[in-house]
């Protein structure tokens, strides 16, 4: 089994018409993505970010393509229980990443922030750990 990087997915599951290279590029993407494949969970978080922080897309979009990822049996995500925690947590309003760093925290008793964003909306989905607000 190979790993996949950033890039790789971000050739697969985004059309960008404007890139010359990636359009060169996404045969082979779509090459590695038909095959047995591991995506580690920085790679995922980057990606995420990638979507959203350069292709600009929509958190429901992005969650949509993340979803779409998830859903390949053939492709093995690390950590798979956190990921389909965030991804879940996405749906409901919370930034991945946050969701992520929670859900990836489940030996901790508590996950503490300064983001009192965070902390409020991870109360109000009943998250756990609990989501503990510095001050």
């Amino acid at each position: 089994m190979k790993a996949l990087d950033t890039n790789v997915l971000a050739r697969f599951f985004i059309d960008d018409a404007d890139d010359a290279q990636a359009a060169k590029q996404r045969p082979a993407a779509a090459a590695a993505m038909a095959e047995r494949a591991w995506v580690s969970v920085t790679v995922l978080l980057e990606f995420e970010w990638v979507m959203r922080g350069f292709y600009g897309l929509a958190p429901k979009d992005v969650g949509r393509v993340l979803h779409a990822l998830a859903g390949i049996e053939h492709i093995t995500l690390e950590d798979r229980p956190a990921i389909v925690s965030a991804l879940a947590s996405l749906d409901k309003g919370l930034d991945f990443a946050d969701a992520l760093h929670v859900a990836r925290s489940s030996r901790a008793s508590e996950f503490l922030t300064f983001d009192q964003r965070l902390a409020k909306r991870a109360k109000a989905l009943g998250l756990l750990p609990a989501v503990g607000l510095l001050s």
